[in-house]
């Protein structure tokens, strides 16, 4: 597919500040109270959003790459784009006010094979700071594939006739994600990535079954079941999570929660039990 090899190492600086209008946007999205001044953990993927104008936008509308030295990732020609994982360290906190940096860097860039096509995977590496304290370490892969052809089955698969099994789980919240949530948190994050927002662009082209819930927003609401669970809203030190399947909006999400070993283990799923989401975390001392 290329060398890739011009953009390992490319960064990126981008500012923000946080405002307190933005946390209680973001709060009103989330259905749940203000807190005073601290940012809650995962508010931070709503910093130093992308912002590039609306004409250089491409089909799936994420901003169209290229090969100049602008461009922090290459022009990879795979249609569709998912948010595969994450790791996260919660290093301070960003109160009202603060001067917002993001510095991101290119780590990796991977290609393989898989059983549907090509793949192309990009890791990139986020430092948050707030003022001059770093509060946000952060590792990010993007996977890159081609839309399916077609008359393939949509993804993901029909409900089946399982159902999520909560006994396995110290905690179970669920969570009807609707499209105007998914459009309020597109409007936090700037992203205008159609499969969000489009239904007829989502299934008519990428292929998948519906509207699709946004990975970090499942991440987020995994966030918050460990606030509530913890009760406190700088809850955690480290947080890693992996998307397993899609997730459709206007049906049921089961978020759950156990401690183990110290640790806690968090996982995202559909009604039938299929696995949304994976994640684990590491409580603040």
């Amino acid at each position: 597919m290329g060398d890739h090899s011009a953009w390992i190492g490319r960064e990126e600086i981008r500012r923000d500040v946080l405002t307190e209008s933005l946390l209680v946007r973001w709060c009103a999205t989330l259905d749940r109270e203000v807190p005073e001044e601290i940012a809650p953990q995962g508010l931070h993927w709503c910093l130093c959003t992308p912002d590039a104008p609306t004409g250089t936008l491409g089909p799936d509308g994420h901003p169209k790459r290229d090969d100049s030295p602008a461009s922090l990732l290459p022009p990879l020609h795979l249609e569709r784009r998912m948010w595969a994982a994450g790791s996260v360290e919660f290093l301070g906190s960003i109160t009202v006010g603060s001067a917002v940096k993001r510095r991101t860097r290119v780590l990796a860039i991977t290609e393989k094979q898989g059983g549907t096509g090509p793949l192309v995977f990009a890791e990139l590496a986020h430092e948050t700071f707030a003022g001059d304290a770093l509060a946000v370490r952060e590792t990010q892969t993007l996977v890159y594939r081609d839309a399916p052809p077609p008359g393939s089955p949509p993804a993901p698969p029909p409900p089946g006739e399982s159902r999520f099994d909560a006994s396995a789980w110290d905690v179970t919240r669920d969570v009807l994600p609707s499209p105007a949530l998914l459009f309020r948190y597109s409007a936090l994050t700037f992203n205008t990535h159609r499969i969000h927002y489009d239904h007829p662009y989502a299934t008519g082209t990428e292929g998948y079954r519906g509207l699709v819930v946004h990975g970090p927003l499942i991440a987020t609401l995994l966030l918050d079941l460990a606030r509530r669970t913890l009760e406190s809203e700088a809850a955690l030190a480290r947080f890693s999570f992996r998307a397993v399947s899609p997730a459709v909006a206007d049906e049921p999400l089961h978020l759950a929660l156990r401690q183990e070993d110290g640790s806690l283990i968090l996982a995202a799923h559909a009604a039938d039990g299929r696995q949304v989401m994976a994640a684990k975390a590491a409580p603040a001392a």
